[in-house]
């Protein structure tokens, strides 16, 4: 099997809630992570806001040498016989067992499976970083605030490291200040002009290289409903299987899941002897096709509804918090922001479960 994985340095951090903890402590790098990143107050969950280029290295570190194979963009794939022939830009064809597309919400093996472009939210979002010489100050607390449909929130990753984002509904002279390095410091401040003074100075301090802007993009729940999340020996994970929004912080928790259930699924079919019989008639590489494309229904069976719920979930609470207007502001103050977070604290309630080998 071929594995090709993209050590992107997009991203900055990622928010893990304890279902992506248990994950992390099933593929045995749970604990070397716990070290390098504060545990955020509140509540009786395990949530540490994670640097993306720890956390990739600290999973590539635990494959082979020469697992991984870097600038790998996938431009095709063509079937042969039981196998995926995978065309890459460069011109490399790789011969593979198993094709698992991770390769995120473009994804390219998601098209080939049946979906759609994942859907644009109407909303955009700028992330920043910043890492100061000495102590921030902040201390553990993960910070939010709202202002004009404006949600900014503020999170540590450790000592030195703040990781902080902006959401909003852009106007249509948005988009060019939004794209423009020079100006997106100021773009920020200007939507956020009641942020406490502490606060600002975060986005203050964040370097130009320190800012993304994007799309919020996400599947629609009833295609994952009906849609092929894996066909023969081919399937997705991670955002190419089930892009959301981040509001409720599980995309890159999802993905951790989905890693060790397919994991578990998969490796029967890889790991098994093939039968006298197969050997008898040649046919070991259909017996383990066969056994593949078993592990691969389970998977889509089991993370089905789960990317269901995440994908709707995330989607109902952003259009909460984002929504302006006077009533709206008091229903999620009084009702719907206790409702909100009591069905985020059972999402991240979850166990993808060990891996078991036999």
């Amino acid at each position: 099997m071929s594995m090709m994985l993209f050590l992107r340095s997009t991203g900055f951090a990622l928010t893990l809630w304890t279902n992506a903890w248990r994950a992390l402590d099933a593929v045995g790098v749970g604990d070397s992570l716990r070290q390098q990143h504060f545990q955020i107050q509140g509540g009786n969950h395990e949530v540490r806001c994670v640097k993306r280029k720890k956390l990739l290295e600290t999973l590539a570190k635990e494959l082979p040498t020469g697992t991984i194979r870097f600038s790998s963009k996938v431009v095709c794939i063509e079937e042969s016989g039981f196998f995926k022939l995978v065309h890459l830009s460069d011109g490399t064809v790789l011969k593979t067992k198993v094709l698992i597309g991770c390769d995120g919400v473009n994804s390219v093996v998601a098209k080939w499976l049946g979906f759609k472009k994942p859907t644009f939210t109407g909303r955009y979002a700028i992330m920043g970083f910043t890492e100061s010489k000495g102590s921030h100050g902040y201390g553990t607390k993960s910070i939010q605030f709202f202002e004009s449909g404006v949600r900014f929130g503020c999170r540590p990753c450790d000592d030195k490291t703040l990781f902080w984002y902006i959401t909003w509904v852009p106007s249509s002279q948005d988009k060019e200040l939004q794209d423009n390095p020079a100006t997106m410091k100021q773009f920020v401040l200007s939507k956020v002009e009641k942020l406490p003074a502490q606060l600002r100075a975060v986005i203050e301090s964040t370097e130009p290289d320190g800012f993304i802007s994007y799309r919020l993009t996400y599947r629609r729940p009833w295609e994952l409903l009906w849609g092929n999340i894996n066909k023969s020996n081919v399937c997705v994970a991670g955002d190419a299987f089930h892009p959301m929004t981040p509001d409720i912080a599980q995309g890159g928790g999802a993905a951790l899941e989905d890693a060790v259930v397919l994991a578990r699924c998969v490796a029967e079919a890889l790991l098994k002897e093939p039968s006298e019989e197969a050997k008898e008639k040649g046919e070991e590489d259909k017996e383990q096709h066969e056994g593949i494309e078993m592990g691969l229904n389970k998977y889509a069976k089991e993370r089905r509804m789960r990317a269901f719920e995440l994908i709707t979930t995330s989607y109902f609470a952003g259009f909460i918090q984002q929504s302006e207007g006077n009533i709206m502001s008091f229903l999620r103050e009084k009702f719907l922001a206790s409702y909100l977070r009591g069905l985020l604290l059972k999402r991240a309630d979850f166990d993808c479960g060990r891996l078991n080998f036999s």
